[in-house]
């Protein structure tokens, strides 16, 4: 699909970065898609034939246990993909991928990503940086999970998907909620109803309203911030995010 018909959409920004030969080669095999609300894009050890790149969805990961409970480690929106480590290492998904907030999306041919990895510098570096960036929110949700409190972490999780949402109502249930932050029906209902009283939420049939968006940054933890501040630096990885043995070897 060629850049043209997409400029009035909601664009990706990791496509929007690519260099221009990279990004004309791709245009042409990207293929939007319309997902609901909680569809499963792939399961853990699915084989993946397409990458995924939100334009105004959201993507969440999920680790997954033997008993089928599972938890939100990473999610994914306009500013990245899904499916990229497989284009530079295997085609095997380590996380379920399911739709957390339904918007447009495009998807691109594996092995076309495999192909613009292996040929292109510049795309081996936003890759490699992309998927660096990844990891720490990974890393930051672990620690996240594990030490605070589900008031914090929802107040996280709230400002995440309100950064998506641009400032629309979210359509979550409690039990949804509960599923995402890895926290009982109950923990998560009290959490919703102290934001609620403190004016900074609103929850009414599903729909949850921010009311007071400095409030309910004060009432997260650090973990929003610290994320934040690394997805806003990784469209400019530095220039030795990944170099080429011959030209390290002409240097030396």
């Amino acid at each position: 699909m060629p850049k043209t018909q997409r400029d009035n959409a909601q664009s990706n920004r990791l496509l929007d970065v690519l260099e221009t030969a990279s990004r004309e080669r791709i245009d042409r095999y990207l293929e939007p898609i319309k997902l609901k609300l909680g569809a499963v894009v792939c399961d853990a050890g699915g084989i993946l034939k397409h990458a995924y790149f939100p334009e105004g969805s959201v993507l969440s990961l999920l680790t997954v246990l033997e008993d089928g409970a599972g938890i939100e480690t990473a999610n994914i929106g306009r500013e990245g993909a899904f499916g990229l480590f497989a284009a530079m290492y295997s085609r095997v998904s380590f996380n379920r991928c399911i739709v957390q907030m339904e918007g447009g999306m495009v998807r691109c041919p594996i092995e076309l990503l495999q192909s613009e990895f292996k040929n292109s510098e510049h795309v081996r570096n936003l890759f490699v940086s992309y998927s660096e960036t990844l990891l720490s929110q990974v890393q930051q949700t672990v620690a996240c999970n594990a030490l605070h409190t589900t008031e914090e972490r929802m107040a996280r999780w709230l400002l995440m998907m309100h950064d998506r949402a641009g400032g629309e109502p979210l359509p979550y249930t409690h039990e949804f909620l509960s599923h995402m932050l890895g926290a009982n029906r109950k923990s998560v209902t009290l959490a919703a109803q102290s934001l609620q009283n403190a004016g900074l939420i609103s929850y009414r049939r599903g729909n949850i309203t921010v009311l007071n968006r400095r409030g309910l940054e004060k009432a997260s933890c650090e973990c929003y911030a610290v994320v934040r501040e690394r997805f806003d630096a990784f469209l400019t990885p530095p220039a030795t995010a990944v170099q080429d043995d011959t030209k390290r070897k002409r240097k030396r």
